[in-house]
C-alpha cells in the first residue's frame, strides 16, 4: 500500500534522506526511527506529498504521490509533528474546514464527525478556541483532522512527544485500535512506543536503513537477549554471588548494581544461562526474591546502530 523507491532528499549539500527503499502492508503500523536530525521527518513529508523528492519515488494505495497528488492524498491521514492547526477557530469550526477540503458531504459528513469526536473525547472542547487548548488536546484535534475522512493509511509525526503519561497511554491506545484496518507509520524516537504499538520498525541513521525487522527481532540483537538479573536481599550473597555468577561458562560478563543488590549475568551469543544460574541459586541457597530473563534492550540496538551506522551489518 506504500512503497518507496531510492527516495532521497537534498537541502543544498546536505543530504538527509539517502536512497531508502522500503514497502508497507495493510495491516502492519511501522515504526520509523532514528536520532534527532535522522529523516525521519523528512521521510514522513515526502511520503505525505508535503515535500517533493530530490530523487526516487513513492507510491501511496497505487497512486505516484509525484504524478498523481490529489489520489494518493484521498486516501491518505497525516499528522504532522507539533500538530498545526488554525489556532483562531474553535474546534468545531476547525474540524468542519477539514470535511470541507476532504469535500465530505450530507449523512457521511456527520456520521465521520461523531464518530471522531467521541473516538478522541473532544465533545468537552467543540466550541473552544484551538489556540486556548492543553496540548493534550491540540493533539487529539490534529488526530481528528487526519480521521475525518476515514483514510486507508494513516502517517503519524511523533503523535505523543510533549504528552504525558496518561495522554501518551490514550493516543497508543487509538493507535492499535485504528490499526485493526488501516496501515500505520508512527514516526517516533520514543523506544516504548515502538515496543507496544508497532508490528515492524525501520531504523534510519544520516538518512540511511541500518535495521528492518520487528521489535522481537531488534531486541535479540541486543547484547542483553536472554540475560538474566536478579535481585538479592542480603548484601553478602549480592557480594559472593558477582564472582560465583562470573565464573559460569555460559556467562559473557555481569553487571552489578550494589545499590539495589541488583545482578546482570550477560550471556555469550546464542548460549541461555538460566539453567546453570538457577541450579547455582540452589547450590548455594541464595534468598532471591525477584528473577526475570531479558528479551533483550531496545535502546541499547538502537544506540549500537545510530551511533555507528557504518559498522552495522546491512539490515
Amino acid at each position: 500500500m506504500i512503497k518507496t523507491t531510492n527516495l532521497t532528499k537534498r537541502y543544498g549539500a546536505k543530504l538527509a534522506v539517502d536512497d531508502l527503499s522500503f514497502a508497507v502492508a495493510p495491516g502492519e503500523v511501522l515504526g520509523f526511527l532514528g536520532a534527532n536530525g535522522a529523516g525521519k521527518s523528512t521521510t514522513m513529508r515526502m511520503i505525505a506529498g508535503f515535500i517533493a523528492p530530490s530523487a526516487g519515488s513513492v507510491s501511496v494505495c497505487g497512486h505516484d504521490i509525484q504524478r498523481d497528488p490529489v489520489a494518493a492524498k484521498r486516501c491518505m491521514g497525516y499528522l504532522p509533528e507539533g500538530a498545526p492547526s488554525y489556532g483562531e477557530m474553535t474546534v468545531d469550526e476547525f474540524l468542519a474546514f477539514i470535511a470541507d477540503i476532504r469535500a465530505l458531504r450530507g449523512a457521511q459528513r456527520r456520521a465521520r464527525r461523531t464518530e471522531v469526536v467521541e473516538r478522541l473525547g473532544l465533545a468537552g472542547v467543540l466550541g473552544q478556541i484551538v489556540e486556548t487548548l492543553s496540548k493534550g488536546y491540540r493533539r487529539r484535534v490534529g488526530l481528528a483532522q487526519a480521521l475525518i475522512h476515514d483514510p486507508q493509511v494513516l502517517i503519524l509525526d511523533e503523535p505523543t512527544d510533549g504528552l504525558d503519561p496518561n495522554q501518551k497511554h490514550e493516543v497508543r491506545r487509538l493507535i492499535n485500535e485504528l490499526s485493526k484496518d488501516k496501515l500505520v507509520i508512527v514516526s517516533t524516537h520514543i523506544l516504548e512506543e515502538v515496543r507496544e504499538v508497532c508490528t515492524r520498525a525501520i531504523i534510519i541513521a544520516d538518512g540511511r536503513i541500518v535495521a528492518d525487522d520487528t521489535p522481537g527481532g531488534l531486541e535479540a540483537r541486543s547484547r542483553y537477549h536472554n540475560a538474566v538479573s536478579l535481585r538479592f536481599e542480603r548484601a553478602g550473597e549480592f557480594e559472593a554471588a558477582q564472582a560465583a555468577v562470573g565464573a559460569l561458562a555460559d556467562v559473557a560478563g555481569i553487571e552489578a548494581q550494589a545499590r539495589e543488590l541488583r545482578l546482570t549475568a550477560i550471556p555469550h551469543a546464542g548460549r541461555n544461562v538460566l539453567p546453570a544460574l538457577s541450579e547455582l541459586i540452589v547450590a548455594r541457597a541464595w534468598s532471591v526474591p525477584e528473577l526475570h530473563l531479558e528479551s533483550g534492550r531496545l535502546d541499547e540496538v538502537f544506540r549500537t546502530l545510530t551511533q555507528s551506522p557504518a559498522a552495522t551489518a546491512t539490515p
